[in-house]
Formats: C-alpha cells, structure tokens, sequence
C-alpha cells in the first residue's frame, strides 16, 4: 500500500500536493544554508514563544517548513514522501492540505500553550504525525476489512509515540497535538455516511 513505485513524473502529477511540499521544504533547508541569509531566514521563522507572545503569530506556521539538520529533514520528508500520497488520493487536495496544515498548527499552538516562554522548536513532525493519526481513523472505521493498513499504520504510531518520548530534542507536545488532530480530522473526513456521499456525489457527475 505504502511501497512507490511512480517516477519522479508520475508522482508529481498523481501528487501534487505531496510533492509542493517535499519540494518546499528541501529548497528552504538549502536557502537555510546560505551563509547569512540563512541564519535570518532560520530566525525569522524558528518558533519562539517569546516572540509569538509579542505578536509574530507567523511563527506558528513556518516553523513546519524549518528543520535543524539533515536528519531532521530527512526523517520528516521521507515519512511525507512514504505516507502523504495514499492520503492524498484517499481525501483529496484540500482535505489532505487541511489534515497537514491545521495538525501542525495545532501542534504549534499547543506547544506555545504549553511551554515556557524560552521554548523554539522547529520541523513539519506535528503535521507528519497528523497523517499517521488520519489513517489511525481510516483503521478505526475499516476495522479488519482492511489489515494491510491495520498492519502497518498501528505499528508506526506506537513506534511513532514511544520514540517521541525516548528521543532527546523532540518537541513532544506539537507531536501528541499533531496527531490527535489528524484522528480527529480523519474521524470526521472517513465517516462512512461522508465516504457515502463522495462516492454518491463522483457517481453523479460520471460520464458514461
């Protein structure tokens, strides 16, 4: 389910979205590496709770385009390439945009709710972490009609939560925030009576 096999080509045109936002965040990290314009580009949007609390809100956003090194990047762009596309196709451009954007704004929101006022944290992990919770209310609705996805996704949350908490340098809350945000979303995007009505609503328009 989860294994690609497009080539470049074909993953950009059958995931566009998915592939706006690997390319985003990649050409940030480089820009980030420019001596200089890096580092102001990296202040700029690094989330700061100090600096949100006076007023910069951008810094709930952009924090999800920022990674503190390749690894970091790395991690988050490969979940993002692994996972994005079934959701993508699965809810569509603009559910998928939500799912991503309003789980790793949640998860900055919370960490500003939470943390100190010297708090900075930076990485897309919270909307990553928002895709696995998404299909963690696909495996809730589908139960066992679809154990491939059962088999794969619970394994990845447990793994997902634990390392969360083992892992030194992880912002914990935008992570736990991120995806209760995305099974929340996913709850209300896969109810069957929804699932019923895009199915009755692609079969309307088909042209036969």
């Amino acid at each position: 389910m989860f294994v690609r096999r497009e080539n470049f080509k074909q993953y950009i045109k059958f995931y566009p979205i998915v592939s706006t936002l690997l390319a985003l965040n990649i050409v940030i990290f480089i820009l980030t590496g420019i001596p200089i314009l890096g580092d102001r580009l990296f202040n700029f949007g690094i989330g700061f709770n100090l600096l949100i609390s006076e007023g910069e809100y951008w810094r709930l956003i952009s924090p999800m385009f920022l990674h503190a090194g390749f690894m970091h990047l790395l991690f988050n762009m490969f979940s993002l390439y692994l996972f994005g596309p079934e959701l993508e196709q699965l809810t569509g451009k603009a559910r998928f945009l939500t799912i991503y954007f309003l789980s790793g704004l949640v998860g900055n929101i919370v960490t500003y709710l939470l943390q100190d006022w010297n708090y900075m944290s930076v990485g897309a992990s919270g909307a990553i972490y928002g895709i696995l919770g998404a299909f963690g209310a696909l495996v809730y609705y589908t139960k066992n009609l679809l154990p491939q996805l059962k088999q794969i996704i619970l394994p990845m949350i447990v793994i997902g939560v634990v390392m969360t908490f083992l892992q030194p340098n992880i912002n914990v809350t935008a992570h736990i925030a991120g995806l209760i945000t995305g099974f929340i979303l996913g709850l209300i995007y896969f109810h069957p009576k929804r699932i019923a009505a895009w199915k009755k609503k692609k079969n309307k328009f088909k042209v036969v």
